[in-house]
């Protein structure tokens, strides 16, 4: 198999161009049993990925570790097996179902995307059209384009843009070098084993070329690294510094009554943590802490503070702890930690304790 590779050094071509015969024969044996994948035996008899299953499974992965996510993609496929089921779902089901998993806009566009394609009446199979959808940009539509419906397209994420940095011991502006992996990536894909070097690239990057530590013994790809060649290719890729992030402060309010429930709110539509479930409490504020304001109750003790980090900012919040029976929504104790996110299911777990 020879990849065409049109605007590439001939250093590169000679280097990369049989980079998928490569790789796809290393995937062939090597590659992860996951539950929305078909493998590469079922692939060669002809079955089809599910778009939904795909899509669920791509969703729920951006910054989500794979074991972490599984549990999370079984669930929601029992409950809601197709696009259509999860279309007609109820916003608080979906986002309690959500819980813990993180990053809440996913939960929001998951629903807004699967009622688009509902009531378009299918999905449509282009990566250009995918990405008119709801919550799909780049990648996610690179990938359903290639794994449901088997589009000549790349699915470029963090792990592959650390094997591209890697092998091309990429050494100058970060955000020019992943312009010029997206590219590279591009002209690499085989037209007719797209969705298989997709895949295989996503599992050399999450079991092979890993972050801190990659076993360069057992890559397929060794002889064509740049990185390898220089000895130490946990060097790259070489991304800029983040800046630190601000701390915000607050007040987390656990109430409970004689029946062992605790007073949840539902959170505003927008914003962050949109739409889900959560306990009292204050605003979080940068550089400062508000003045405690609980709830009505009586007995409110300071019993700690619990810490959570987002994505642009970290936060600290105070946990008090009262008793009182004034309230509109009581949730079982029990079954609340489950249906919190996670910043208020750390603070209910201080509270209980």
């Amino acid at each position: 198999m020879t990849a065409t590779l049109p605007g590439m050094s001939t250093d590169e071509k000679l280097r990369f161009e049989d980079l998928p015969e490569r790789l796809l024969d290393w995937y062939a044996l090597s590659a992860r049993d996951l539950p929305w994948r078909i493998g590469p035996a079922e692939r060669a008899q002809g079955v089809k990925a599910d778009p939904y299953r795909v899509w669920m499974a791509e969703i729920m992965l951006q910054q989500t570790t794979v074991p972490h996510a599984t549990r999370y993609y079984q669930a929601f496929t029992r409950r809601w097996p197709t696009v259509e089921a999860l279309a007609a779902a109820a916003d608080e089901d979906v986002m309690a179902a959500w819980a813990g998993l993180g990053y809440y806009a996913r939960a929001r566009n998951l629903l807004k995307c699967a009622r688009e394609v509902a009531e378009r009446g299918s999905w449509p199979h282009t990566v250009e059209a995918l990405r008119t959808l709801p919550g799909i940009g780049a990648y996610t539509a690179g990938a359903v384009g290639a794994l449901a419906f088997g589009r000549r397209a790349a699915a470029v994420d963090g792990n592959v843009d650390r094997v591209f940095a890697r092998l091309l011991a990429a050494k100058g502006e970060w955000k020019a070098e992943k312009a010029r992996i997206k590219e590279m990536v591009e002209m690499l894909v085989p037209a007719d084993r797209p969705a298989e070097f997709a895949e295989a690239l996503m599992d050399l990057g999450a079991t092979v070329c890993t972050p801190k530590r990659p076993d360069c013994l057992i890559c397929p790809l060794r002889e064509l690294c740049a990185g390898a060649g220089e000895g130490d290719p946990a060097r790259y890729p070489i991304k800029p510094k983040k800046a630190a992030k601000p701390v915000r402060r607050g007040h987390v309010y656990a109430l409970f009554n004689d029946q062992g429930e605790v007073l949840t709110e539902r959170r505003p539509n927008k914003g962050l943590l949109g739409g889900m479930l959560g306990l009292p409490g204050s605003d979080w504020i940068v550089d400062t802490r508000p003045e405690p304001s609980p709830p009505s109750g009586e007995n409110w003790q300071d019993i700690g503070e619990v810490r959570h980090v987002f994505t642009h900012f970290s936060l600290e919040l105070t946990v008090w702890r009262g008793q009182g029976s004034i309230g509109d929504h009581w949730t079982p104790r029990s079954t609340a930690a489950d249906a919190l996110p996670s910043v208020f299911a750390k603070a209910l777990k201080l509270a209980v304790k």
